[in-house]
């Protein structure tokens, strides 16, 4: 025989009260399934079942049910009192035979209703389920709603509790309404009524859990010929991993596992699978090779940051082996924040590391956070509430990673974001799920999640002017020391959230400033890029001599503080823009061959270009 099974809190506030109370309202997870103790185990139940067992332990005798679809009809709690509650029905005349066809359901409901609560002899319960479809809008009843509803406050005031039983209890004859929330009935119905008590039904706690997973898991293969280790370790790995789930949720898992023949010893697999629908892990169909010559490849896109490489490298190798991960699966694959100046490469290496992952640099999903700085923009990201514009919609962050679980999340400047939405971070970082505005659960266990900021880079002086706080002229050392305070200045005082910090850890990472010679090798890879793109798409090819660079160096160059964005757009201004103006002046076709033969700066710089004709050069 199993262990005494421990009741829910809110089971045992219902049978506490049912002396005290004619009436009750029930709410909340009110669609799930509940623990009964049945042949020496466990079983899951729906509610009203696992009520009316609750109420026949107590002492109830007859227990009637009542939904808008099927109407009235006895909860059978034995196979002994089969005719005793087809006489029950009868007697009621709530069989559905006869006049009461040509009445409405709400009518044949509030008739019932009062014959059920005056009526003498053995204790019995009506369990209105579904009450929510009882009614409209409760707000604004309709006459035989309203008529319903008043008998139903007038008798939860009039009757009394009776003596019945040996030894003598007190016993009313119980009405139970079942409704998705409380607002669903009349206001004045429940609201200071003292005979009638609201119980919210909460969502099942690991020690429910616990017990349901103990008799869940003993049907999965491997089970019979485990060690008593390896079942509490994987009980264990089951409890964790459902947090916040639901015990139908549990019994679909197992059933899960049962039809792709999971070892009980995979549970952990089979709630991965129930929760993301997927049954393959593209982390695991990831190429080793891609990782292990990851160093290389991204030196190629994102210069003089080998610091930030390394260490990015090191959070993807431990999200792909999986060293260091919690045991409860649910958070974020990795996480890591980028701080550091403008046009580094921080958006650079997302979309690398993207590419390395899952092939492709638009795989990526990207959040521009300074577009979240309104205090509800967070109904963008999850979702607007029911009732509000664009709830149908979902939010842009829960459809993007129910569509792609597997996936990189970049959030862009994160300083920018309104404070309330970083609560929401909080929850993705720490539990790895977010509740949607309709209500879905939407997981994030296999993300990886990217932050990036320019905090400490400028500060607000005595003056209230935004001034800079690290240049070109510092060492790196100095750079990371002040943008490390910066940012934990940020979160800790200004935002209040220091926990939002500690669930990043150490995964910080903070850029450098574009040092000249590596400026001088992202100008030389622009132009080639820019050259050799002209040749491919247009057929035209130019030449850019070691003279005409120089000349555009001193020009592009000269500032480094807008990193190689700033590099890219004084390229755009000095080479780019008048390289263009030049062939098209010059009617430049297909074919045609050019080399820069000078650079001339002024309000507009200019470039000349002569024509490639055999060995020589004409000057145009």
């Amino acid at each position: 025989m199993t262990e005494e099974i421990v009741k829910p809190r809110w089971v045992r506030d219902l049978l506490r009260y049912l002396p005290l109370k004619s009436q009750f309202v029930l709410s909340g997870n009110i669609h799930d399934h509940y623990p009964l103790a049945f042949g020496g185990t466990y079983t899951a139940q729906p509610l009203v079942p696992s009520i009316a067992a609750e109420l026949r332990d107590a002492g109830f005798e007859n227990v009637i049910a009542y939904d808008p679809v099927h109407r009235f009809r006895a909860v059978e709690l034995s196979t002994g009192n089969l005719l005793e509650k087809a006489d029950l029905l009868r007697e009621l005349e709530l069989d559905g035979q006869g006049s009461e066809q040509k009445t409405t359901g709400l009518e044949i409901f509030s008739e019932g209703l009062g014959r059920i609560v005056r009526r003498n002899g053995a204790p019995t319960a009506l369990i209105a389920d579904f009450a929510s479809r009882i009614i409209n809008r409760p707000d604004s009843l309709a006459t035989q709603e309203q008529q319903c509803f008043t008998r139903a406050l007038v008798l939860s005031q009039e009757v009394r509790a009776r003596p019945y039983g040996t030894p003598s209890r007190p016993f009313y004859n119980t009405v139970i309404w079942i409704v998705d929330k409380e607002g669903d009935l009349p206001d004045w119905f429940i609201i200071s009524n003292p005979r009638v008590r609201h119980i919210t039904i909460p969502k099942p706690d690991h020690i429910i859990r616990r017990q349901m997973a103990d008799n869940l898991i003993r049907n999965l293969d491997g089970f019979k010929d485990a060690d008593s280790e390896s079942i509490a370790d994987a009980i264990k790995i089951f409890v964790e991993n459902t947090e916040g789930m639901l015990l139908v949720d549990l019994v679909s898992i197992c059933q899960l596992c049962q039809t792709e023949k999971l070892l009980f010893s995979r549970i952990g697999d089979g709630v991965r699978h129930y929760k993301l629908g997927v049954t393959e892990d593209p982390w695991m169909k990831i190429d080793r090779e891609k990782i292990f010559n990851g160093q290389a490849r991204i030196q190629q896109r994102v210069k003089g940051q080998n610091h930030a490489v390394v260490h990015m490298l090191d959070i993807i190798k431990r999200a792909v082996t999986g060293v260091g991960a919690s045991r409860r699966g649910g958070r974020p694959r990795g996480v890591a924040f980028l701080a550091g100046p403008t046009g580094v490469g921080k958006t650079e290496l997302a979309k690398t590391i993207t590419n390395i992952l899952f092939g492709d640099d638009s795989a990526y999903i990207r959040f521009d956070m300074s577009e979240f700085s309104a205090e509800h923009s967070d109904q963008r990201l999850i979702g607007a509430p029911p009732g509000y514009v664009g709830y149908d919609v979902g939010g842009e962050l829960t459809n993007a990673i129910r569509e792609k679980p597997f996936s990189v999340v970049l959030f862009d400047e994160i300083e920018k974001a309104h404070p309330r939405i970083l609560d929401k971070f909080l929850q993705i970082l720490d539990d790895g799920v977010l509740t949607s505005g309709r209500g879905d659960r939407v997981y994030f266990s296999e993300a990886f999640i990217i932050f990036t900021s320019n905090l400490g880079i400028y500060r607000i002086n005595s003056d209230g002017e935004r001034v800079q706080q690290v240049s070109t002229e510092d060492c790196f050392e100095t750079i990371a020391d002040k943008i490390r305070h910066e940012v934990e200045q940020h979160f800790k005082l200004t935002l209040g959230r220091p926990e939002i910090l500690n669930r990043i850890g150490e995964n910080i990472i903070v850029f450098d400033f574009i040092r000249p010679q590596i400026a001088l090798e992202i100008f030389n890879q622009m132009i080639d890029s820019t050259v050799t793109d002209l040749t491919s798409l247009q057929g035209i090819k130019v030449l850019v001599p070691s003279e005409a660079r120089d000349a555009l160096q001193k020009l592009c160059l000269s500032d480094l503080s807008n990193g190689g964005r700033g590099i890219r757009n004084k390229l755009e201004a000095h080479f780019v823009n008048p390289l263009a103006r030049a062939l098209f002046d010059e009617v430049a076709k297909t074919g045609s061959e050019f080399v820069v033969t000078n650079v001339e700066p002024g309000s507009v710089t200019t470039i000349k270009l002569g024509m490639l004709l055999g060995e020589g050069v004409r000057w145009t």
